[in-house]
């Protein structure tokens, strides 16, 4: 009855999480010019100083031997993920090929496997820059825009609800999908501050809710992803500074981040939010600081914004009682347009990722959202 309904093709939980449960025991006991390597939940440093006292040949041989770890480990340098990430591509792609043509499985359950192979043979391209891949569920990823290692600024996106491999990027309606998004706010950083080297990371990092359902209106999957998030702000190379864009659940996860993000988060930006699980700024206990915007017209500004008994996410960002710094975000129109090229939100997004505050565009027309900031910070 399982096969018939196409649970198979929607859960996929025998492939991927023995896959992923294999190269963790392998892992486990590998070791690289006889020494062992570091366990899997190491700490962030323990890593990075494993990974620097290494050639590049041996991290490559790590990368090739181990993808499905190495690609997901904090501490790793960014190109020996990129590198191990393209391999894990690969052979996930070939299981869904086999899956694809399989007689055994149903219609759906092969149409299932053709789209996902479709993702994985896209992502796999030399060109592009993945940092995390996991093909367990309905899959883990996050791609970078720039040269991370040299960048002065990173911008993370954090979206919300129906986000995993096969919604990671779309043909239609691009500027609401992860790729679409951090490729348009990488391109009016550069717009906006062509000397400023810029970073844009599109982060589907964590599970998040599907649909509107009770997941959604808890905090359960946020606060796993939240555990994730602050990871990879703290693992991410050199010293920039890093600004978080958090779009509708989004922001729910970065709520729920804020307290424990390191200090180079600068900046949380939050969009279309149905709250940051708090009743105000202050509550977030981030040395960060907080933006918000709606858009007159998106719909997430009916949703109560209240919690109780764990249900809703708390006080409205955008409300001046809650005390963030309220953007303008002219022209984005509805809740999923904040992205769009040539609307004011992406304009304002743009120059908080890149230092100029003293440009924001304030929600009320007049300087609040800019006050107690100096002026442009100096990279």
């Amino acid at each position: 009855m399982l096969a018939t309904t196409g649970w198979t093709a929607v859960h996929r939980p025998e492939e991927a999480v023995s896959a992923r449960r294999a190269a963790l025991a392998s892992w486990s006991a590998a070791r690289i010019g006889g020494r062992p390597v570091p366990s899997a939940d190491a700490p962030i440093r323990t890593v990075a100083r494993f990974f620097s006292e290494l050639d590049g040949p041996e991290r490559d041989r790590l990368a090739d031997s181990y993808p499905l770890v190495v690609g997901n480990l904090d501490g790793v340098p960014a190109r020996t993920r990129f590198r191990a990430n393209r391999r894990a591509l690969g052979q996930a792609a070939r299981t869904e090929a086999v899956r694809a043509q399989d007689v055994a499985l149903t219609p759906a359950d092969r149409d299932q496997a053709g789209r996902r192979l479709h993702r994985l043979e896209s992502l796999a391209d030399p060109a592009r820059q993945i940092l995390v891949f996991d093909p367990t569920g309905d899959g883990l990823v996050a791609e970078v825009f720039g040269d991370l290692d040299r960048a002065r600024r990173v911008s993370v996106i954090v979206p919300g609800v129906d986000t995993d491999l096969l919604t990671f990027e779309r043909s239609q309606r691009r500027y609401s999908a992860p790729v679409g998004m951090a490729e348009s706010l990488y391109e009016a950083e550069r717009a906006a501050a062509p000397n400023t080297r810029t970073a844009v990371i599109a982060w589907a990092g964590y599970v998040s809710p599907t649909g509107l359902g009770v997941d959604a209106a808890t905090g359960r999957l946020a606060a796993q992803g939240a555990v994730r998030l602050a990871a990879l702000a703290s693992a991410l190379p050199g010293d920039a500074s890093v600004t978080l864009f958090c779009h509708s659940y989004g922001s729910v996860v970065c709520g729920v981040a804020a307290h424990g993000l390191p200090r180079r988060v600068t900046d949380v930006v939050v969009s279309g939010s149905p709250g940051m699980r708090v009743e105000n700024a202050a509550q977030l206990n981030t040395s960060a600081r907080v933006w918000a915007m709606r858009d007159s017209g998106d719909w997430i500004a009916d949703v109560p914004h209240l919690e109780l008994g764990g249900l809703g996410h708390g006080a409205d960002p955008v409300s001046p009682e809650f005390g963030a710094r309220r953007l303008s975000a002219a022209g984005a129109k509805s809740h999923t347009g904040y992205f769009e090229p040539g609307t004011g939100s992406l304009e304002n997004f743009a120059r908080i990722a890149t230092g100029a505050y003293a440009s924001a565009v304030c929600a009320d027309g007049d300087d609040s959202c800019r006050r107690g900031i100096s002026g442009p910070e100096e990279d």
